[in-house]
């Protein structure tokens, strides 16, 4: 039992840093955001949620300039300045925004936030186990090997949830009366807007799907389910 002793150690240690993130990211999205009022984006937030059965999409703007949008661990849905600062330059459409919403919002739905936090928690587990047995064979190398591997272990784990968000929001869409389109169109703007932060790396180490393969999957979805409006 005490040859398990580190593993549950660094688990349980993974769990406590897993929870003062989650306290410390709430604390920060509370100081740094506010309610979204732009009234072309939360029109169709409302469409989306009339085609949801809820009262209200509440959305708030985090206040940082890298273009991103979020859900956050307690279920809360962020855009962030930097998007709305490039619709106010014509670069991005409040329709492209609201995919960005459904987006996070399928995230939600699907329980992404609570499967991360396991998830973190394991790749921590599974990063201790292969750098004791990998270090004994491998000396100096074998914690690197086993970093990589967790890593990379972590990023597919991202990207099945991507695809999962990109499905539920893609439904939603069509739903609401939106449609693919901007939802299609942004992810042909995401290098330019994020300056290609993923040049160069590994496929295999990506947290999301390349555009083209997120596309594809979206037009798969509606050959699937057929043309808008027709999504149960």
């Amino acid at each position: 039992m005490t040859k398990f002793l580190p593993i549950l150690f660094v688990v349980l240690y993974a769990f406590l840093m897993m929870r003062f993130s989650v306290w410390r990211t709430r604390k920060m999205l509370d100081a740094q955001s506010q309610p979204l009022t732009d009234p072309s984006i939360t029109r169709l937030a409302d469409r989306m949620a009339a085609a949801m059965g809820i009262p209200e999409i509440k959305v708030r703007v985090f206040e940082v300039e890298p273009v991103n949008g979020l859900a956050a661990p307690d279920g809360r849905i962020f855009l962030t300045r930097g998007f709305l600062n490039r619709k106010a330059q014509g670069e991005v459409t409040a329709e492209e925004l609201a995919s960005v919403i459904a987006h996070e919002m399928g995230h939600v739905a699907q329980g992404h936030m609570r499967r991360r936090m396991i998830d973190f928690t394991g790749q921590n587990a599974v990063f201790v186990m292969l750098s004791a047995l990998l270090s004994r064979f491998l000396p100096f190398i074998g914690v690197w090997i086993a970093n990589l591997i967790s890593t990379a272990l972590m990023a597919r784990l991202s990207r099945r949830d991507e695809f999962e968000a990109d499905a539920w929001a893609t439904a939603l869409l069509i739903k609401a009366g939106i449609g693919t389109g901007p939802q299609k169109s942004l992810f042909r703007k995401l290098d330019a807007l994020t300056r290609n932060r993923a040049e160069g790396i590994p496929a295999w180490l990506l947290s999301h799907p390349h555009v083209e393969e997120r596309i594809a999957a979206i037009e798969a979805n509606e050959a699937r389910w057929g043309r808008p409006g027709q999504v149960s």
